[in-house]
C-alpha cells in the first residue's frame, strides 16, 4: 500500500473577518475531499488591537450589520440581524484560539468556529471575556474557563505576536501580486482566509477569499497524488466527518455532486430538517440558520 501523502496547510484567519467566515463552505468541501491528507495550522492575523481605525472612518455597528446581510445573501453563512452594542477588537479572541491550538489543533478549529458564530450570529463581543467564555463552552473537550484565563498569559501573548508577525510577511508573494493583501496597519499582510499549501519542498499560495476551485487547482498542481473522496451521499455522512458541526451552507458545499454543480442549499436544508425530525442529526439555532451535528449514538 502506498504511503499516505500529507500536505501542510497554513490558514491565515481571524474570528472577526466576515470573508474568512464566508469561506467556510469552500473549506468544508476541501476538507471533505482530502480529509486527513491536509495537516492544518491556523495563524491568527490579529485584525485589530483597538477600534480606532474603524471609528475614524465612521464605521458603526449599524453599518457592520448591514454589510453582513450582503455576505449572507452572497455566500450563505448565517448572520445575526441586530447591531452589536459597540465595535470590538479581535485581540483577545485570537489569543483564546491560540490557547486552544496549544492544546490540540483540532480544538483551535472548533474554537475558531465558536468565536465566529459569536461574532456573526449574536450581539456578543470578541473582547468580552464572559462572551468568549460562553461561546467556547459550546466546544466539546475544551475547558472554556481555562482558555479564557490564559488569554493574558505571557506565553500565549508571545505566540500571538509571532502569529501577527508571520501574517505580515506577504510582501512579494503571489497574494501581493494579485492585490489580495492588505496594508491596513503598515506591513503587507496576508488577508483572511489566505492558505499556503506546502508539499515536498514546494508551495502554492491561495490568497484571500477564493472559491473552492482555487484550492483544488492549487493542490492538483502541487500534489497530484492526493486521494480525492467523492461527495457524501447524504448530510448525515458529511456531518460524521465534522464532529464540531456544519451550517447548512457548509453541508451543501460538501455535497456538490461534481465541481460543475452549484450548491443546493435548499435541498440540503430540507434533508437536514428531515434527519433532525428522525433523530439522526441535531440542530442548534445560530442566527438565521442552524449548526448541525451528527446525533450521538
Amino acid at each position: 500500500m502506498a504511503a499516505k501523502l500529507t500536505v501542510h496547510a497554513t490558514l491565515f484567519t481571524d474570528p472577526g473577518c466576515p470573508w474568512a467566515y464566508s469561506a467556510r463552505p469552500a473549506l468544508a468541501r476541501l476538507n471533505w475531499r482530502f480529509g486527513d491528507q491536509l495537516e492544518w495550522k491556523l495563524v491568527l492575523i490579529g485584525l485589530s488591537e483597538t477600534t480606532e481605525r474603524y471609528d475614524a472612518i465612521g464605521y458603526t455597528p449599524a453599518r457592520q450589520a448591514a454589510g453582513w446581510a450582503n455576505f449572507q445573501r452572497r455566500f450563505g453563512m448565517p448572520f445575526g440581524r441586530v447591531p452589536k452594542p459597540r465595535l470590538a477588537p479581535t485581540t483577545r479572541a485570537c489569543r483564546a484560539i491560540i490557547a486552544a491550538r496549544e492544546i490540540d489543533p483540532d480544538l483551535s478549529e472548533a474554537a475558531l468556529l465558536a468565536l465566529q458564530l459569536l461574532q456573526f450570529t449574536t450581539t456578543g463581543l470578541l473582547d468580552n471575556d464572559d462572551d468568549l467564555r460562553g461561546a467556547l463552552a459550546r466546544v466539546d473537550g475544551l475547558d472554556a474557563e481555562a482558555i479564557v484565563a490564559k488569554i493574558d498569559d505571557p506565553e500565549i501573548v508571545s505566540l500571538y505576536e509571532a502569529d501577527k508577525a508571520l501574517a505580515r510577511t506577504a510582501e512579494g508573494t503571489p497574494l501581493h501580486v494579485q492585490d489580495r493583501h492588505s496594508t491596513s496597519d503598515g506591513p503587507v499582510r496576508y488577508t483572511a482566509p489566505s492558505v499556503i499549501f506546502e508539499y515536498d519542498g514546494e508551495r502554492a499560495d491561495v490568497g484571500g477569499f477564493q472559491p473552492f476551485e482555487s484550492y483544488d487547482n492549487a493542490l492538483a498542481n502541487l500534489a497530484p497524488g492526493l486521494e480525492r473522496r467523492a461527495a457524501p451521499s447524504d448530510p448525515a455522512e458529511a456531518l460524521a466527518a465534522f464532529p464540531h458541526g456544519l451550517t447548512t451552507a457548509e453541508v451543501a458545499a460538501a455535497m456538490r455532486p461534481t465541481d460543475l454543480a452549484e450548491e443546493d442549499t435548499a435541498d440540503a436544508s430540507r434533508r437536514l430538517i428531515a434527519l433532525a425530525h428522525d433523530g439522526a442529526v441535531t440542530g442548534e439555532q445560530v442566527g438565521t440558520d442552524a449548526l448541525w451535528r451528527a446525533a450521538k449514538s
